[in-house]
């Protein structure tokens, strides 16, 4: 199968279904809530089994497409192919899949519709390996809106952290549809921890004790499902860490809805134009 058909395959997946864990927690957490919560979780459930059902979108905003393309150092590659291959196949899973689009330029001026969904937002970096790994968020503006970035003291520290990401859901209130999934990137310049706040999303190791903290301070704030009120604001916190200025501590809080669509595809052994073994 070409890489093209198997990213056009997942980026359509991944704006009708959830990932397993994700729709597992989800489920898990509704049974938690009661009263106006449990309302906004019962519906949030429906909503999946309905989009799965009928093969249609979780959301009429079916996002900016972000990708990540982590470039094995020993992977045959070549830039200018692989860009217009992801921009070829994105266009594809817009049209097939039914993306609503939502992507316009002059954005200070009349702000036109480009029509397709495009373009990408890119982003290259270097890895081990002999594969190229394809990270796609795809990114409703709702939840995209309320994410913020904090230049910290240094002398902030770890609470600091905490409270910076505090304040930015306190400021959020129930506009990014709660509960959300949240990516945290700590260190690196103001750009940087921006960028890495989105790459956290793909990390893939336990819960960490302040990923925890973060997530049970949001949720005893109690704005919960909806910002009506419950349990649950705060699915998962992904946090991610850089190196940094001596002088500096940049925080940066993507938040996601609680639709976390998000897919990832390895094109093994790399892309040159030539197609090698894919996989999802």
């Amino acid at each position: 199968m070409k890489a093209e058909d198997i990213i056009v395959d997942a980026l359509i997946a991944a704006s009708r279904t959830l990932g397993e864990e994700t729709e597992k927690l989800l489920r898990e957490k509704g049974r938690e809530e009661e009263g106006n919560g449990k309302v906004v979780m019962d519906a949030i459930l429906s909503n999946l089994d309905y989009a799965r059902s009928l093969s249609i979108p979780l959301c009429q905003d079916t996002g900016m497409l972000w990708c990540w393309i982590e470039v094995g150092t020993e992977a045959r590659f070549d830039m200018a192919k692989l860009d217009k291959m992801l921009d070829r196949s994105a266009k594809k899973a817009f049209r097939k899949g039914l993306f609503r689009t939502s992507v316009v330029s002059d954005v200070m001026g009349e702000r036109k519709n480009t029509g397709n969904n495009m373009p990408i937002i890119k982003n290259y970096s270097l890895t081990d390996g002999s594969d190229i790994v394809l990270h796609f968020l795809l990114k409703g503006f709702g939840s995209e809106n309320c994410s913020g970035v904090r230049m910290l003291n240094p002398t902030a520290g770890r609470e600091g952290v905490v409270e910076a990401v505090l304040d930015v859901m306190a400021k959020a209130g129930a506009k990014p549809c709660p509960p959300v999934f949240l990516g945290v990137g700590v260190g690196g310049t103001m750009d940087k921890a921006a960028l890495i706040s989105k790459e956290a999303f793909f990390i893939r190791r336990k819960e960490s004790s302040l990923e925890k903290e973060i997530r049970e301070r949001i949720n005893a704030q109690g704005s919960g499902p909806g910002g009506l009120g419950g349990r649950n604001t705060c699915m998962r916190v992904y946090l991610k860490e850089e190196c940094t200025h001596i002088a500096g501590l940049p925080v940066a809080v993507t938040v996601n809805c609680w639709a976390e669509r998000k897919t990832e595809v390895v094109l093994k052994g790399g892309y040159d134009g030539e197609d090698a073994d894919s996989a999802q």
